[in-house]
């Protein structure tokens, strides 16, 4: 057998057995790209929660604190003109909604679609930075949660129709495929990481349920939308995504 075959089959086995003994795909570090991201999403779900759940103070509390955060990561972030004032106007849609007051009829029924339209072009803006995650697990599960909550709320949420190869433009049933093939390529070694995928084995179901495809507000298997539950799993795993190393 020629010389150069033989080396060559040993190269190939020297690389098969590198990849073998490589570890599994793990997280990666969160970009503050991401982390605003994240900070803007559970904002406007915080929101959506206060006014759909008749204004507890405990949700007020924690929409403040969550415009503080998005503030905090920010200023983390080196930003253009364009993209601070898109801050700035997510940022002013999320008080209007506060500042309307309780109860539906108090909100012009044309503002949950300017909300998600300040949220949207926030976003989409934040895709274009520089240092942008080529993945954003986290903000996917949060762009969801928000697209469920209103949909039990209020109807459902206008998604970015004109980008719909972005998380921006997609529902549940893009979505939720992307993430469970991000969440199997997470190291399974990892207490954290292996915590997260179980919390969001219980979170998908529910998201797939939402039913995006039918103007009927009404889930996919008949069973009440569950907002404050998905809530608090979706803030939970994001909270978890955000505190790895």
């Amino acid at each position: 057998m020629p010389t150069f075959v033989v080396s060559l089959r040993r190269l190939a086995a020297l690389f098969l057995g590198l990849l073998m003994m490589a570890p599994p795909l793990a997280f990666a570090a969160l970009t503050p790209v991401e982390t605003v991201q994240i900070q803007a999403t559970r904002a406007t779900g915080s929101l959506l929660l206060l006014r759909g759940e008749g204004f507890q103070k405990d949700h007020q509390l924690r929409l403040e604190d969550d415009i503080q955060a998005l503030q905090r990561a920010m200023q983390a972030l080196q930003s253009d003109e364009t993209l601070y004032r898109l801050h700035l106007q997510l940022i002013e849609e999320l008080r209007r909604g506060v500042a309307f007051g309780p109860g539906e009829d108090s909100m012009p029924w044309r503002y949950p679609e300017e909300l998600a339209r300040a949220l949207r072009d926030f976003l989409s803006a934040l895709r274009t930075h520089p240092s942008a995650s080529p993945t954003e697990v986290a903000a996917k599960v949060e762009y969801l949660a928000v697209q469920y909550l209103s949909r039990a709320y209020f109807g459902n949420f206008e998604i970015a129709r004109e980008q719909p190869d972005t998380y921006l433009g997609q529902d549940e049933r893009k979505l939720v495929p992307f993430i469970d093939q991000e969440m199997q390529g997470l190291a399974e070694d990892n207490p954290k990481l292996t915590k997260i995928q179980a919390r969001w084995q219980y979170l998908r179901v529910a998201l797939l349920d939402m039913n995006s495809q039918s103007s009927a507000l009404v889930s996919a298997s008949g069973r009440p939308f569950a907002p404050t539950t998905v809530d608090r799993h979706a803030r939970a795993l994001s909270e978890e995504w955000m505190a790895l190393e």
